[in-house]
């Protein structure tokens, strides 16, 4: 009788591995994409066509009523930009569609009169 040669064994997949792989980008997915706070969900953004946007990493909230809020807290012009320090001298205002422009120009002259070098208005993006 012949002696059979043991085979190799082939070995598994690292399965455990690449679920543990997928597992921490799930988890680092879900972080990442709460880390900005939220719009306000009785928002509605204006709409303007041909410009250049911006995402608004930070930025100021104008409602309709006129008020001004930031990260959910209500604030003014010269409040927000006491927050922000020295490099925050660039400021984005996200305004409701239905806020007075007048307000918005006013807000927006107060944030200059505060400091600001750059007021950014970040509007929806219109489709053509």
């Amino acid at each position: 009788m012949i002696a059979r040669r043991p085979t190799a064994r082939h070995r598994a997949e690292p399965t455990i591995a690449l679920i543990n792989v997928v597992f921490l980008m799930l988890i680092f997915f879900l972080v990442a994409g709460t880390v900005a706070p939220p719009l306000r969900p009785d928002l509605t953004l204006a709409r303007v066509a041909g410009l250049d946007g911006r995402a608004p990493p930070d930025a100021l909230v104008l409602d309709a009523a006129g008020a001004l809020w930031f990260r959910g807290a209500a604030t003014d012009p010269a409040a927000h930009l006491e927050t922000l320090g020295a490099e925050g001298r660039a400021v984005r205002i996200v305004p409701d569609r239905a806020v007075p422009a007048s307000r918005l120009v006013e807000v927006t002259l107060a944030l200059r009169a505060a400091g600001a070098e750059q007021v950014f208005v970040v509007t929806e993006r219109g489709l053509e």
